[in-house]
């Protein structure tokens, strides 16, 4: 008969730092502000001229200013950490979140895609208004606030030591590029060139669906319960311990905060004592989580069928 038991301490992750997530969330407030005002604005621009481009970029900044929202909260869902309701934590309604966001952004990009072919078939110069030089103006401005976002956030990110504010500040860099592909277009309709608009408005859907897509790449293994980390890698650590015969079964998974949970089962010399094997089990946990960095690991002991 199967004989088998499992040893477990709490997560090696220390709890937040309550100042340290003020301080987050202070930065990502500010950013939220300022992404918010470069949607207004872009909107304004792109309702005044009718430019395609114009209200994609509008849309990818909408998305700057949702992962703001998204990170804010995660940081606030990080900070309350795992109770008896929710014993994996709660960074799961994170990632349904942005599961959410992503299908906005599937219907947004159908819809400038359609827009933009429509025109290509049908053009009319008349879809896109010569835009004056106050709206350039306008949208030029939100370039610079975009580049004050970005200096902003990876100062406090090295500040911090926050992955999260790097990641979003990265993501709003990429915004400049969009944004600049709509001050392109707005430029090409006052030289003349009226099919640049839905030409370049089917390049920034390109861009938004690859932001989608990136975001599915992350969310996805998260909510199916993939891999968190390499069994081998895992099954080393533990077979490092003295007194470890074999690690037969290793199993991982990961959040979106960047916690992994590993449970391993291992082998060990039946005549060892309960005290000897919750040793061996201690040592185990703390080898995996050097090997893998911060993570929370389970220990199932089984004896060796050698022994």
């Amino acid at each position: 008969m199967r004989r088998d038991f499992a040893m477990h301490t709490n997560t090696l992750i220390p709890p937040a730092e309550p100042g340290r997530t003020r301080s987050i969330q202070r930065t990502l407030g500010v950013i939220l502000v300022l992404n918010a005002v470069v949607v207004a604005v872009k909107l304004v621009v792109g309702i005044r001229t009718s430019s395609l481009t114009v209200i994609g970029a509008t849309l990818e900044s909408f998305l700057d200013a949702m992962n703001n929202v998204i990170a804010m909260l995660l940081v606030a869902v990080a900070a309350r950490g795992p109770d008896e309701d929710h014993p994996y934590g709660h960074a799961k309604f994170e990632t349904m979140g942005a599961i959410a966001i992503v299908g906005f952004l599937s219907i947004s990009c159908f819809e400038l895609i359609r827009s933009g072919v429509a025109r290509l078939l049908h053009p009319d110069t008349d879809a896109v208004r010569s835009p004056e030089p106050f709206y350039l103006m306008l949208l030029g401005s939100t370039a610079l606030v975009n580049i004050a976002v970005v200096w902003h956030e990876r100062r406090r990110a090295r500040e911090l030591h926050s992955p999260l504010l790097e990641a979003d500040a990265a993501h709003t860099a990429g915004d400049l590029f969009v944004t600049a592909l709509a001050f392109l277009s707005l430029i090409a309709v006052r030289a003349g060139v009226p099919w640049a608009d839905p030409v370049l408005a089917i390049v920034v859907a390109m861009v938004i669906a690859w932001s989608g897509w990136q975001i599915l790449r992350v969310t996805v293994p998260i909510l199916v319960d993939a891999r968190g980390a390499d069994a081998d890698r895992i099954r080393e650590a533990a077979c490092a311990v003295p007194g470890v015969v074999a690690a037969p079964s290793v199993r991982s998974r990961t959040t979106s905060s960047g916690l992994v949970f590993a449970e391993v089962t291992i082998n060990v010399d039946s005549s060892l004592s309960v005290a000897r094997a919750h040793d061996l089990a201690n040592a185990v946990e703390l080898s995996v989580a050097e090997a893998l960095g911060a993570v929370d690991v389970t220990v199932h002991i089984e004896p060796s069928r050698a022994s």
